[in-house]
């Protein structure tokens, strides 16, 4: 009778896993799965072969080297500088784009004339194409551009912003707030109506005021919505490419050069593919190791 039921259970099994359900399941996800397996996870796991050889444009140039490429990395000054330019940049970039949208997104959160209008302003930059962004922040900083025309005219002498290493990096930098500022901005209101009204009820009878309901009520509501907008806004300049390409090439000394752009110079100037993508990789590693910790602080929370 036993072994009757033994037989019976994988016989169960088997009819589960190919039940009509089942079935059309995989149907339907079968095209997002090849998709995903064509254009992400296979171009993933050739960036990672890729990094361990010369790399070429044909299979028959490529030869293995090894961890070559990722010592070459180790031991570079410009990976070294270029790796500091891009936390510097990230750093700089990521507080403010998250800390003034998080106080504008509580302004308009409150009903007032014009908000309407004022949350269409913000989000503008966020549809802007980066390349048009950067022409027109090129052409506002340049020697005899527009801003260095305003300090003239209050008495400041006019500053070289993208021949000077000390003020190119700030230029990026500026750009790059601007340009986030309007989709965090929606992420923050999105995520101040996820907050119960009667949190805020409770603490007005606690005779809690508008800082305290801000520090106790709103920044505790708003902690996922804040860890998915730092991490979202830390993997966009790390993926920083046009601002650089635009405005100053990575100069100027290589002050402003940050690693895709790095990746883009080692592998199409200098066509040495396998050192660009062991760079490439380290940018992965960077990025997937913000992933998971968005993932692990949403399910924390």
């Amino acid at each position: 009778m036993s072994s009757d039921l033994s037989d019976r259970k994988p016989a169960n099994a088997r009819s589960h896993l190919l039940d009509n359900e089942t079935i059309a399941a995989w149907v339907f996800l079968s095209p997002a799965l090849i998709l995903l397996g064509v254009f992400v996870l296979y171009p993933i796991a050739y960036l990672g072969y890729l990094s361990f050889t010369t790399g070429s444009f044909t299979r028959a140039g490529v030869r293995w080297v090894g961890l070559r490429n990722y010592w070459r990395l180790l031991v570079s000054p410009d990976f070294w500088q270029v790796l500091g330019n891009t936390a510097y940049f990230t750093i700089a970039t990521v507080i403010p784009s998250v800390v003034i949208p998080l106080g504008l997104a509580v302004l308009l959160d409150r009903s007032f004339a014009l908000r309407g209008l004022l949350r269409a302003a913000y989000f503008i930059p966020s549809i802007t194409s980066l390349v048009a962004a950067g022409l027109g922040f090129r052409w506002l900083f340049q020697t005899d551009g527009v801003v260095n025309d305003w300090l003239g005219a209050i008495g400041i002498a006019p500053i070289a912003w993208l021949q000077d290493t000390a003020w190119a990096m700030p230029v990026l930098i500026l750009l790059s707030i601007w340009k986030q500022l309007g989709f965090n901005l929606v992420v923050f209101l999105a995520g101040l109506q996820t907050i119960p009204v009667s949190r805020y009820e409770a603490a007005e009878l606690d005779g809690a005021d508008a800082r305290q309901k801000f520090w106790y009520v709103t920044l505790p509501g708003l902690r996922p919505t804040i860890v998915f907008a730092v991490v979202t806004t830390a993997i966009f300049t790390l993926r920083s490419f046009e601002q650089v390409y635009v405005i100053t090439g990575g100069g100027p000394l290589n002050s402003t050069n940050l690693l895709v752009y790095y990746v883009y110079d080692q592998a199409f100037a200098q066509f040495d593919f396998g050192y660009a993508a062991a760079a490439a990789t380290v940018l992965l590693a960077v990025t997937l190791i913000l992933v998971y910790w968005q993932l692990r602080s949403g399910e924390e929370t």
